[in-house]
This record gives C-alpha cells, sequence and structure tokens, in this order.
C-alpha cells in the first residue's frame, strides 16, 4: 500500500514494515499512544504486529483524521487482520503519580506485552510514533516524528487506542455528565474549562495538570 494523499488525506504505506522483513525482522510491531494531552482520563497506546501473511485493511490513516463511524468501522477490521494486537491505558491517578512521560511507557509496555501474549512470542522490532518517547526495553527500535501518518502499523495501533480510549470517555460522560466528556474526550475545549470552573475536579481529573492543579489551589 502507498502514501497517496487524496482530497488532502495522507495515506500510510507499510514500505517500512516490508524493509524490515527483509532485513530479517519477521514481527514488526507499531506502536501510538492516545491521550497525553487531556486534562481528564487515562492515557492510552495501541500495539499491532504486522508480519508479512497480514491483510493490509483499506482506509487505515492517522486516527486523528478519521470520523467516529470511520474509526469504529476500521478498529474490527484491523484486529481481524494483524497477527497480534493490544491496547494499555495508565490511569489519570497514576499519571499523578509518575508524570505523563512514564505513564506512556507504561502504557506502550502493557500494550506491547498484550500483543506478544497474543502471539506467542517476543517482537522482533518496534517502530513508535513520537521522538520523545522512553525507549522499551532492550528491542530494536525505531522512534519517528508523524509516524501515525506514515506508517501503516503505527496507523493502525493508533485507532484500536482511539477508539477504546474514547468509549472509556464516553462511560465517564455518564458519571460525570457536566464535562462533556463525550464530546471532548477530557481534553482542554472551552465547554471542559467552563465546567472546570463551575463544578470544580472530579475524579478522573489529572491533578498533576495546571489547569486542573489551578482548580484544585483555589479550592474550586
Amino acid at each position: 500500500m502507498n502514501m497517496v494523499t487524496y482530497l488532502h488525506m495522507i495515506y500510510p504505506d507499510s514500505k517500512l514494515e516490508e524493509k524490515l522483513w527483509g532485513q530479517g525482522y519477521e514481527v514488526v510491531v507499531g506502536i501510538d499512544e492516545v491521550g497525553r494531552g487531556p486534562l481528564a482520563g487515562p492515557v492510552a497506546a495501541g500495539a499491532v504486529a504486522f508480519t508479512k501473511d497480514c491483510k493490509v485493511v483499506e482506509g487505515v490513516r492517522d486516527s486523528k483524521t478519521l470520523s467516529v463511524r470511520q474509526k469504529n468501522s476500521l478498529y474490527d477490521q484491523i484486529k481481524n487482520a494483524v497477527k497480534g494486537y493490544g491496547v494499555g491505558m495508565v490511569s489519570e491517578k497514576e499519571i499523578d503519580e509518575i508524570g505523563i512521560q512514564m505513564a506512556v511507557l507504561k502504557a506502550m509496555t502493557l500494550a506491547l506485552r498484550q500483543v506478544e501474549e497474543m502471539i506467542g512470542r517476543r517482537a522482533d522490532y518496534l517502530i513508535v510514533d513520537g521522538v520523545n518517547v522512553e525507549l522499551i526495553g532492550e528491542y530494536p527500535t525505531m522512534k519517528m516524528s508523524k509516524g501515525d501518518q506514515k506508517h501503516y502499523s503505527i496507523s493502525a495501533a493508533s485507532i484500536l487506542a482511539k477508539v477504546d480510549r474514547d468509549n472509556l470517555m464516553i462511560k465517564y460522560s455518564e458519571k460525570y455528565p457536566e464535562y462533556g466528556f463525550e464530546r471532548n474526550m477530557g481534553y482542554g475545549t472551552k465547554e471542559h474549562m467552563d465546567a472546570l470552573k463551575e463544578y470544580g475536579v472530579c475524579d478522573i481529573h489529572r491533578r498533576s495538570y495546571r489547569p486542573v492543579a489551578k482548580c484544585v489551589k483555589e479550592g474550586i
């Protein structure tokens, strides 16, 4: 599958994965995180094992460019097409305890472990979205900027993580309807910021994040 731009949309390709297969890395795992920036809820990471015998799902691209319907449609297709998959989540409370950088690392590690448990072996090579993420163990790894726009396995991983995290935030919105989590997914939109000022901080807010910490300090 080639990377093409159609109506300003960039579709990733699998050239990097194919190159790595040619170098002897049979199980290439693409990894991406979702939810580093929100003021509430967990951070999530997706991982997919992509091998020579896997099918490419048409329409896979950076999850941020997909509609809810498109993401949900691709979600099951990806799971059925890849060798193995996983989604790791780290709660807002643990983010406050260990910091977002280490929380992202833990979420990615959890996702990778799920993949390896599913395929019954260790991954050969990791390709990870983000140049400032921590390395996972002793794996050969390539970190990159905008990997979810360029490389198929990372894009597929981003969709799995995004759908799982969004679904969780929708469930949270039923318990905390004031904040509009079903729409903003915990990000600091005007709606969310206004709700913070009016209703204060709820149990799933990240208290180490500045706008939330400010509300706590002011006793809102």
